[in-house]
């Protein structure tokens, strides 16, 4: 049998009995990503009775709602009207987003793997560094560990696949490295992606009133610095690791 071939994006499916996830296509990319954002930020504006939970991922929205407060033919019949009412893939980001600007150490001792990664991307270690500090990037999406970020995009040159076997430890505040993505660990993890820079900021803060640091649309931007700045930063253990933050004009 011929399998039918899959609508076109954007795309509305089933999660469970009280699940629907909005997708704006099969792989991560800006318009993909910011369509997500977007229409995530949209259902939340209209505050619907019935909905329980929303978030994004790299090319989703997600909607959880009560169906016996707001049931299943309605709020599919509310979303579907949403996505035709406009180009999601070009709507503006959210407001209140912000900048971070994250003080890192790259290379060396405390981040091994940045030539390795440098030679993936056909780099030297210096030109590397250059583009990666001057690579504004958005937090695409929250997941895997409490307030740990996924930040891109980064030029097609880091697209470079994860390693082969993994590296057993890294430190929280790890910068690590893959698929044109950098992800920002939020506690010690093993990884398959390359560390390639290290900072002190903490992502996740059970101790602050707002324990996730980070907020999907947020951008971040992780300037150079030397071993001995980073060491003189973490004395202060405030979890901002030295980093400013500014809002982003709407």
């Amino acid at each position: 049998m011929t399998p039918m071939p899959a609508a076109p994006f954007p795309r509305i499916r089933n999660v469970g009995l009280d699940g629907l996830l909005i997708s704006f296509g099969d792989t991560m990319a800006e318009p993909s990503n910011r369509a997500a954002l977007a229409f995530r930020n949209a259902v939340d504006s209209l505050n619907w009775d019935g909905v329980a939970e929303t978030s994004a991922s790299l090319a989703s929205a997600y909607v959880r709602f009560d169906p016996l407060r707001l049931p299943y033919s309605e709020i599919q019949a509310r979303l579907k009207q949403m996505l035709q009412k406009q180009d999601w893939y070009q709507a503006p980001l959210p407001t209140g987003r912000r900048l971070w600007q994250v003080p890192t150490v790259y290379g060396g001792a405390l981040a091994p793997q940045l030539d390795e990664a440098a030679a993936a991307a056909g780099l030297s270690p210096s030109e590397a560094i250059k583009r990666l500090s001057n690579t504004r990037v958005r937090v695409l999406t929250i997941g895997f560990a409490p307030g740990q970020p996924y930040l891109g995009p980064l030029g097609p040159e880091f697209n470079i696949p994860r390693l082969k076997e993994l590296t057993p430890m890294v430190p929280e505040g790890a910068l690590v490295l893959a698929i044109s993505q950098f992800v920002l660990f939020s506690g010690p993890t093993p990884t398959g992606w390359r560390h390639v820079g290290q900072t002190a900021f903490r992502c996740f803060r059970p101790e602050a009133e707002q324990s996730f640091a980070l907020r999907p649309g947020d951008e971040m931007q992780f300037l150079p610095v030397s071993w001995e700045e980073l060491e003189t930063i973490r004395t202060t253990n405030d979890g901002a690791g030295g980093a400013t933050c500014t809002e982003i004009p709407a």
